[in-house]
């Protein structure tokens, strides 16, 4: 059997993808998350980990914010990381500038995770076209949501709804294709 281990930040990125995962992922992979405390602490000991990851056919992937970061250099450090620990062929994704940029790409998902009506409505607004561009999704979120949104149970809500290939946030569909990529 195969292994995909995601190397998250937080919790709510296992909640969510645990609800996106099964839904496209074949049967025969087992898929494994490891949690962090934010992504300093990912940062520091994302080489330890995969250095002393010794099981064979695994397959790792590491899932980070941008925040207000620059892109470019945090997943060069990403890739430098994992080049120093001998895993150079590790999937690098980072969801701009939250992960919440992306429930905001899929409205509709939104609207059923979180039962609020209307929402779906929204998407053709300018700035739900490419929520990457929103500078603080996570406060978006809540605000359109009426405070409904919750990192946690929020995401995990969220996640069993999410449309595959009908989302606007670029950095989901790159991350969808790069895993997508991975299991073929």
């Amino acid at each position: 059997m195969k292994t995909l281990i995601f190397f998250l930040e937080e919790p709510s990125a296992q909640a969510m993808l645990q609800g996106l995962l099964p839904r496209f992922l074949p049967s025969d992979w087992d898929i494994r998350y490891i949690i962090f405390r934010g992504k300093q602490d990912l940062e520091k000991q994302l080489p330890h980990k995969l250095k002393a990851w010794k099981k064979p056919d695994c397959t790792f992937v590491v899932l980070r914010d941008k925040d207000s970061g620059n892109c470019i250099s945090i997943r060069q450090n990403l890739i430098q990381k994992c080049v120093n620990a001998d895993k150079p062929d590790v999937l690098i994704r980072i969801a701009i500038h939250e992960l919440e940029s992306w429930y905001l790409g899929d409205l509709k998902a939104v609207e059923k995770g979180l039962k609020v009506k209307n929402l779906s409505k929204l998407q053709n607004r300018e700035k739900y076209r490419n929520p990457d561009r929103i500078a603080n999704p996570s406060q978006e979120l809540k605000n359109l949501t009426e405070r409904q949104y919750q990192k946690i149970s929020g995401s995990r809500a969220i996640g069993v709804h999410l449309s595959i290939d009908k989302n606007c946030s670029i950095s989901f569909n790159k991350f969808i294709s790069g895993i997508k990529r991975i299991v073929k």
